[in-house]
């Protein structure tokens, strides 16, 4: 066979390229709705990150002037401000302007919130009951409200009522109020020449020992001379058993075994009711 032969006759078909589908137009449109997408939430946060950053900045003095409000209660001012910030920041990044509210009415009682967890938690230095504490804390917002009210600081029986608490739980809550700064033994008292651990008491040795003589006396006129001697010779003079064996013609174990007697007899004693002299 030839080669010629063996070519087709007639015309030869040429291949073109398949007409484009209708469905990669379409993913095309959902790519580039998709990019379209992404732009727009970039977008979003960026400007939600732009209004964070804006009210921070803003209302940074609102929180400072806040925190300066609890100076000079055991916890650095730098501190407070610190804790105040971050309150601060918690509320400007929950803050949602669509939903009709101010944005300090909002941020305000997140502040402090922040600055009064901080006291619950790290301000204590004497820490009293948790109901004390949160009574505190109620006490505190009672009183900023008594006083623009009243014009004055209120007396605990109004607090106690505003609350609707009893007058003495008030008290007591007020009264610990310095577990956040318990005064220094070394501050100095008001004439300035003594510190006020200088005036506390202490343990008078002197008065101990009276009252044990007027306790005792009693119950030593009851024990026998020999007794007696043994008892001055061991507490008194601070005699060895030994040495006390020797000078009453005793042995060591035997003294052991009189001191024995005696103590359990005075304890005795003491317990006991005295007869009336």
């Amino acid at each position: 066979m030839s080669i010629a032969s063996a070519l087709p006759t007639g015309p030869i078909p040429v291949r073109t390229r398949p007409a484009q589908q209708p469905l990669e137009g379409k993913a095309r449109a959902r790519r580039t709705d998709a990019i379209v997408c992404d732009l727009r939430d970039v977008s979003r946060k960026t400007d939600a990150h732009d209004l964070t950053t804006q009210l921070i900045e803003t209302n940074a003095a609102v929180a400072r002037s806040m925190a300066s409000r609890y100076r000079n209660r055991g916890i650095d001012l730098d501190d407070l401000e610190q804790v105040a910030l971050l309150g601060l920041t918690k509320a400007a990044q929950r803050f949602d302007p669509a939903a009709g509210h101010d944005f300090l009415s909002f941020a305000v009682p997140t502040i402090r919130g922040e600055l009064r967890r901080h006291f619950r938690d790290s301000g204590w230095m004497v820490r009293p009951p948790r109901r004390v504490q949160d009574l505190q804390t109620r006490i505190a917002g009672a009183q900023e409200e008594l006083e623009s009210q009243l014009g004055r600081s209120p007396r605990p029986t109004e607090i106690a009522t505003h609350l609707g608490e009893q007058t003495s739980d008030v008290v007591e809550a007020l009264a610990a109020d310095g577990c956040f700064t318990p005064t220094s033994l070394d501050a100095k008292v008001a004439d300035g020449s003594s510190s006020l651990g200088d005036l506390l008491g202490d343990d008078d040795r002197a008065l101990a020992q009276a009252e044990a003589k007027v306790m005792l006396e009693p119950l030593m006129r009851r024990l026998s001379p020999r007794d007696r001697r043994i008892v001055r010779l061991r507490y008194f003079m601070e005699q060895t058993q030994q040495e006390i064996a020797d000078t009453v013609g005793l042995t060591q174990a035997q003294v052991s075994r009189v001191l024995t007697r005696i103590l359990s007899d005075l304890r005795s004693g003491l317990v006991e009711p005295q007869p009336a002299a």
